[in-house]
């Protein structure tokens, strides 16, 4: 068996700007559950950081993009979606098939190219999907995910899911966004759009490509909207409760930017030197990971708790590395099973 190369992230023990904490105290059913958001973004972050080991042995072939920084976005959205919603993902998607509910050991197994990964080692880094865990696809197309998920709602009229849409800053830009939010709104489809806006489209800075602001534009095409903190969890999980119940109830699309960061260049190639100095290092005193564990403590979590939730997720991950090294390739000749008669 190939030795393992994850290494565990970061401990995440620095506080956050105190204007993020002045919030509401949580109940203790609330508690829990934000260490189980944490527990899911600290998974992300684990799978991104041994998907790069991994990249770097060799063993993910083709390029990879990656979501480290960006966790609180995916993980506060999924855990305000029901069972029968549907979710369009970015090419940058582990981070939002995780949240969904697909294991890291399936995730990974699919990076390797293994026929235990979710869509049977075929499908690769940027076209993950799966309907069981309500992902109708990842899409290497710079908004792609927003016309799918508009397609999406509009066969959901009237069945109280909704859908929702992923994408980045850079797709506001294109003519999917335009088309599909005009569309929404005009048939007051029950979806959520939801941009995570990370400064950068690719490797250029958003605000030197665009004019305006993104909630000027998704308000003159009838669409409501809200600026999000998209470092911060538990701000990216209310909203997104108010927008998906807005969907729900008949109030046509809803808009969500969410300001966050890529830890990362903009895929495996991209060393991200047009950052300024300095850039990375402030946007890190807001690393969702370590806001969300200090606002656990400021709630009452025993830093023994969260180290455990560490330790455990590092050897769930560890794990998963090793088993999907050991799978079995898929065989060129058979289909799999959702393509056969």
């Amino acid at each position: 068996m190939s030795s393992n190369p994850i290494t565990q992230p970061a401990p995440a023990q620095a506080g956050p700007p105190e204007d993020v904490l002045k919030v509401p105290r949580w109940s203790e059913p609330e508690r829990l559950m934000y260490l189980e958001l944490y527990r899911s973004m600290f998974r992300i972050r684990a799978v991104e950081d041994a998907i790069q080991a991994l990249f770097l042995r060799g063993e993910v072939y083709g390029t990879t993009h990656l979501c480290s920084g960006q966790e609180a976005v995916s993980v506060g959205v999924a855990s305000a979606l029901g069972a029968e919603d549907r979710v369009a993902a970015t090419y940058r998607g582990h981070g939002h098939a995780l949240a969904l509910g697909i294991s890291s050991r399936a995730l990974l197994a699919e990076m390797l190219g293994r026929e235990s990964g979710v869509n049977g080692g075929r499908a690769g880094s940027m076209n993950i999907n799966s309907l069981e865990h309500r992902l109708i696809g990842s899409f290497g197309i710079v908004g792609g995910s927003i016309a799918a998920a508009t397609g999406a709602a509009l066969a959901m009229r009237g069945s109280g899911a909704v859908a929702v849409a992923f994408f980045g800053d850079g797709a506001t830009n294109q003519a999917y966004f335009f088309e599909c939010f005009n569309f929404a709104a005009l048939y007051k489809l029950p979806i959520v759009f939801v941009c995570e806006n990370n400064v950068y489209s690719e490797y250029t800075r958003t605000s030197d490509l665009s004019r305006g602001t993104i909630q000027d534009r998704a308000a003159s095409l009838g669409v409501p909207g809200r600026l999000v903190e998209g470092m911060s969890v538990w701000a990216v999980r209310e909203a997104a409760l108010t927008a998906t119940d807005a969907a729900r109830s008949g109030a046509g699309p809803q808009f969500l930017e969410a300001l966050t960061y890529r830890f990362v260049g903009h895929s495996r190639s991209d060393p991200a030197k047009y950052r300024p100095e300095g850039e990375l290092d402030s946007w890190k005193a807001r690393d969702p990971l370590r806001l969300c564990r200090k606002r656990l403590a400021d709630e009452g979590a025993a830093d023994a708790d969260l180290d455990s939730v560490d330790a455990q997720v590092t050897l769930e991950v560890s794990r998963a590395v090793d088993d999907a090294l050991a799978a079995a390739w898929p065989d060129p000749e058979a289909l799999p099973s959702e393509f056969k008669e």
